[in-house]
């Protein structure tokens, strides 16, 4: 059944004014979903307007108790209609259903729910203070929202990293301009039908569809109107938008690449360790920012790991969404299989053995139109070669072994990303001895993707701006002003 996107600009879906559009296929099969409009500065200006006019209107007027119900009302409906969110994000991904119904879609709904409470609960501070004349004076902070807020959000979990968006600035006061991925739009369009669907003030939520330059991202960033931009994707797209950013002085949030390790020591639990590799490195195709694609591994395990990790590879079943024994989808477009296949062929050009994979698996019938690559690894490549230096986002990792603890920590370290790690140790000591020391914004202990919504998220060095998730939410979505009272 086709299914054509639109803008949601204050409360309406409408196709815009530009006359243009873009086909969106899935990348099961090839095959045509529907049509995207892509949005222009008209758009922009419309979504912008509309979302002030909220602000300063009704949205604006409701306490937090009337805001946080209406969007406690919104998780509730997503999970009423969770088979079509769940059906939309698969035909935009092609990511399997078992995956995207256990992550995808649950925390596009949670996401609402932890901001509302989180709305509800914050305090701020309050200091007493000694005056001269000896009467004294209070000061005491108070948060209020910082305004429009542009959420550029990516295509590889669209729903889960839009809301996780969405759902904080509309819980602390903001309004939003929703820009999603031209790969993926269709979440971001169903979410205006929940909006309306439980009441939310017309101009709360908008979303713009269009691409990054010279469209409705370009045209986005560089709004007057928006009070800040929070952004997820690559760091090249991040560096652009903090130079649009610039203008007008507003604030960013981002989550940007990364080129995450793990570090395997011998004291491990092999089965544990072999688990969780195989999902950071191929779970949703390796189209996650925070999975693996460089594993270090301690020396007298590392043929049993390496020996391990192919055989757990080679038995990834890929398939359709809906079948329940896929292991591993698509990749999102043909655009982004090339690019990955580039890295597997330059890998062979540096000198990688190959383990297994290293190109495009046979697919039957229809299938064969998609945009699938073989789950890979290598081993033997030096330190500076391009797939070890440089994020693929593919389901691929190199393994390399070590022999110290503080050889790991150098590896692990050298990159200029530095948004998440996992350490496979039974050895108490050296777990908390060497997450101390991983340059990163997340590092997790025999687990991972292991998520607290309440902790601080967010990347170190090239791998973004700012921290998100519980009160560190606060900093970006919220600006305080100090009352200071002479008593």
């Amino acid at each position: 059944m086709r299914r054509d996107a639109a803008h949601f600009i204050d409360g309406a879906f409408t196709r815009g004014a530009t006359g243009k559009s873009w086909r969106n296929l899935c990348p099961t099969d090839g095959s045509f979903i529907g049509t995207v409009p892509e949005g222009g500065r008209a758009e922009i200006d419309a979504a912008v307007k509309a979302a002030r006019a909220a602000l300063d209107g009704p949205w604006g007027r409701m306490t937090v108790a009337q805001r946080t119900d209406m969007l406690s009302a919104v998780a509730d409906e997503i999970n009423r209609r969770f088979d079509d969110f769940l059906e939309a994000e698969c035909l935009d991904t092609g990511k399997p259903m078992s995956l995207a119904s256990h992550i995808d879609i649950p925390r596009g709904a949670a996401n609402f729910k932890m901001f509302t409470d989180v709305a509800k609960t914050v305090s701020t501070e309050c200091f007493p203070m000694a005056t001269p004349d000896g009467t004294g004076a209070l000061n005491y902070g108070l948060r209020r929202p910082r305004g429009v807020i542009a959420v550029i959000s990516p295509w590889n979990l669209p729903l889960l990293l839009m809301t996780w968006k969405v759902g904080p600035a509309l819980a602390l006061g903001n309004t939003v301009v929703v820009k999603p991925s031209e790969e993926t739009p269709l979440t971001a369009t169903l979410l205006g039908e929940v909006m309306n669907a439980v009441g939310v003030p017309k101009g709360v939520y908008n979303v713009v569809h269009g691409l990054g330059p010279d469209s409705a991202g370009e045209f986005l960033t560089q709004h007057p109107g928006v009070n800040g931009i929070t952004f997820t994707g690559e760091t090249r797209t991040g560096e652009a938008i903090m130079k649009q950013a610039a203008h007008g002085i507003r604030p960013v949030s981002f989550e940007l690449g990364g080129k995450n390790p793990a570090l395997v020591f011998a004291d491990c639990d092999m089965d544990k360790a072999i688990e969780g590799t195989m999902r950071s490195v191929f779970a949703n195709c390796g189209q996650v920012c925070l999975g693996t694609e460089r594993v270090y591994v301690e020396r007298p395990i590392f043929d049993e790991f390496v020996a391990r990790l192919k055989q757990g590879a080679e038995g990834l079943r890929l398939g359709r969404p809906e079948d329940p024994t896929t292991g591993i989808g698509p990749l999102i477009s043909k655009e982004h299989q090339g690019k990955v296949l580039s890295y597997y062929a330059k890998a062979v050009e540096e000198g990688a053995t190959v383990i297994t994979g290293g190109g495009v698996p046979a697919m039957e019938g229809d299938l064969a139109e998609g945009s699938w690559v073989q789950p890979t690894i290598w081993t033997g490549l030096p330190d500076d070669a391009s797939c070890v230096v440089e994020e693929i986002f593919g389901p691929c990792c190199h393994i390399r072994p070590f022999d110290t603890e503080e050889e790991a920590v150098r590896l692990a370290n050298a990159t200029p990303y530095g948004l998440a790690a996992a350490v496979w140790t039974e050895n108490l000591s050296r777990a908390h001895r060497v997450a101390a020391k991983m340059d990163v914004g997340i590092c997790w202990v025999n687990s991972w993707f292991l998520r607290d919504l309440r902790t601080a998220f967010g990347g170190a060095k090239a791998s973004g701006i700012g921290r998100e998730g519980g009160v560190h939410s606060l900093e970006f979505y919220t600006e305080i002003t100090n009352v200071c009272v002479k008593l």
